[in-house]
């Protein structure tokens, strides 16, 4: 499999597989501001697309408000091919703080407020962020459909769903794209993956390096870690790290994971951009897929 071939969002959007997510330019718990100079953030936006990154994942709950702001700050006027989706229906009040807010009124409301801070008149992927178990599946899609309709939304994505949930959504709306936590040691959505591949629905996974358990050492005791000892191994043969391993793997796994792995540092963004060159062999690849037997 070529990892580099680029993936059609919605039937309509090329972008390349491995993207960009903005949750590391935040702050912990997802609050504030990550730097205190802003401008750090906005040279790691420019030197992903420079890198060649054409898709950015944000939320308006990144901050609230930062990443969706230093987005349009550093990107603005966004360039042709670039493909900016975000996240609405979660309101965040304290680090690691939120609640859903999926009444349509409130999903509408926080898609004109993303608008604004994107700076643009049609946001290309807008992801809901959670199912809001109060109300009808069909009237958060319908909001979604109706902003759709409007041109505010381009394509429409679901965060954080099972394939039973991703069955009933398409038949309510047209879903482009999936975002569930997903990495090589964590398949608990192999499911909805295998669904996304038969349907052309993108898998953007979130924690894709295991929020940071996949880029080296060992367990937490300092015994041995068989996972961590496999993608060190690996990475040698490669010159590479861990966590490059890592999102290789997650691209060989399947054409329809689209990786963004976040990072507040020039250094880590390029290490993680690096990952998309590397071919892994049949070999490689099975030890590599059977170390979730071992993680369960």
């Amino acid at each position: 499999m070529d990892t580099r071939m680029p993936f059609l969002l919605g039937g309509t959007l090329p972008v390349r597989r491995l993207g960009f997510g903005t949750g590391g330019l935040v702050g912990p718990g997802y609050w504030g501001p990550r730097h205190e100079d802003p401008e750090r953030s906005v040279a790691l936006l420019r030197r992903a697309v420079e890198r060649g990154v054409t898709l950015i994942d944000t939320a308006d709950n990144y901050g609230p408000d930062v990443a969706e702001e230093l987005v349009a700050r550093a990107l603005h006027p966004y360039p042709d091919g670039l493909v900016i989706a975000t996240k609405g229906g979660v309101v965040r009040t304290g680090p690691d703080v939120w609640h859903i807010a999926g009444r349509p009124e409130q999903l509408r409301a926080m898609c004109d407020a993303s608008l604004r801070r994107l700076r643009t008149d049609t946001i290309d992927l807008y992801q809901l962020h959670r199912l809001d178990p109060d109300v009808p599946m069909a009237d958060q899609l319908g909001a979604l459909r109706e902003l759709q309709q409007a041109g505010k939304i381009r394509h429409i994505g679901l965060d954080s769903i099972s394939a039973a949930e991703l069955a009933r959504a398409r038949e309510l709306a047209p879903i482009a794209s999936v975002q569930n936590r997903y990495n090589l040691l964590d398949r608990a959505s192999e499911e909805v993956l295998k669904l996304c591949e038969r349907t052309g629905t993108a898998f953007l996974p979130w924690f894709p390096l295991g929020n940071g358990s996949l880029t080296g050492g060992g367990a937490a005791d300092g015994s041995a870690d068989p996972a961590a000892a496999t993608l060190t191994a690996i990475a040698a043969t490669h010159d590479a790290t861990p966590g490059q391993i890592a999102l290789a793997w997650l691209l060989h796994h399947s054409p329809a994971l689209l990786p963004t792995p976040g990072t507040g540092s020039p250094a880590h963004l390029d290490e993680n951009l690096a990952a998309a060159h590397i071919c892994l062999t049949d070999e490689e690849f099975a030890r590599l897929d059977a170390l979730a037997a071992g993680s369960a």
